[in-house]
């Protein structure tokens, strides 16, 4: 869900930017007017997430999953180890795409036995101390899950896919090697993707690694080696704007918690609904919930589209329900998931 001011404004927008005479869409990415848009989003970047000169932020294409693969591609020359843990569907995925190009990786910690239901606790004995890396997923969509503590990783840089936390709340970027986040969860439409890596990591590529997945060399061409994913990284930009102007995410993460609060405090507070996520693992922007009867979850999402309640069904992997309430879903958007919930259970009593 994207916020309805960066909507219109990109509305008000899209046949002409400013004075350019063409819209973002039509701009040569070396054209000073893109050129504008593309620094001026990575500097409203920085300040939001109050990133350290010593960063460097990457706006790259092909989505999280590539980073699967560039991740080790890029760090793994530190020692030749890497260390992963598996919380959740996509951990699982960069950890076998990591074993998949032939590289030493073990799982440090994984809560697969428990199906996932919370994240692993994970200390510094738990690490082979030569790894070049650690990998987790902050923030697990599909189960419904969040890290609500930074493992402490000591000297060994700690790598994230925050793909569906990014920009929820403040996170302290000098305690990660590198940030990596999808940007079609919480920051602009699919075709951007953002990397946030230290600059004393970017000298560990593998010499033979595809050109397109080097972070250095993006780094030292901002981001603009290629083509560009130009309108991605402008709705980012409006996006970025947006949220400085509600007070930065200081003040998101008061609305975040807000709205998981009311949602976690209803599904607590009653019995046709379960919450299968422990409480010190739920996640503040994902938030699953079963009935227990597929029939009965099945007419749920059916009859919530119906009223205008979109994407409520659960991935096919887990079934169930799943309510995504990103930055942009307004508090009101709960009230209202919360109300059809009453008055389906009523309606539908549990056979």
């Amino acid at each position: 869900m994207l916020p309805l001011p960066v909507l219109e404004q990109a509305a008000a927008e899209l046949v002409c930017y400013g004075e350019s005479g063409m819209s973002v869409m039509e701009m040569s990415h070396r054209s000073p007017d893109y050129e504008a848009i593309i620094k001026d989003a990575e500097v409203k970047l920085r300040v939001l997430m109050n990133i350290p000169d010593s960063y460097k932020v990457l706006f790259l294409q092909g989505g999280a999953s590539t980073q699967f693969a560039a991740v080790p591609l890029n760090l793994i020359g530190r020692t030749g180890k890497a260390d992963y843990i598996v919380s959740g569907q996509f951990s699982g995925k960069a950890f076998k795409e990591a074993q998949k190009l032939g590289f030493d990786v073990v799982c440090a910690a994984s809560t697969k036995e428990d199906n996932f239901a919370f994240v692993p606790t994970v200390s510094k004995d738990m690490i082979r101390p030569d790894a070049s890396y650690v990998h987790l997923c902050f923030n697990n969509t599909i189960y419904g899950t969040k890290f609500p503590y930074i493992p402490d990783t000591g000297d060994i840089p700690l790598v994230a896919d925050m793909s569906s936390c990014i920009l929820s709340e403040p996170v302290d970027v000098s305690r990660f090697g590198v940030i990596y986040a999808g940007a079609q969860k919480n920051m602009a439409p699919a075709g951007m993707t953002l990397v946030i890596v230290r600059e004393d990591l970017l000298d560990y590529a593998q010499e033979k690694m595809p050109t397109m997945l080097e972070w250095k060399t993006m780094a030292e061409n901002g981001s603009m080696y290629n083509t560009p994913p130009c309108y991605s990284i402008y709705m980012a930009k409006l996006v970025y704007e947006w949220l400085l102007g509600l007070g930065g995410l200081e003040a998101m993460a008061k609305v975040n918690r807000k709205k998981a609060d009311l949602l976690y405090a209803y599904l607590d507070g009653q019995t046709y609904y379960k919450a299968p996520v422990r409480k010190d693992s739920r996640s503040m922007m994902n938030v699953t919930f079963v009935i227990g009867n597929t029939d009965l979850e099945k007419a749920f999402a059916a009859q919530a589209s119906a009223c205008g309640l979109k994407n409520l069904k659960g991935h096919r992997s887990v079934g169930g329900m799943r309510a995504s309430i990103y930055n942009a879903m307004p508090y009101e958007g709960v009230e209202k998931l919360i109300a059809f919930m009453e008055k389906f259970a009523k309606e539908n009593p549990l056979p």
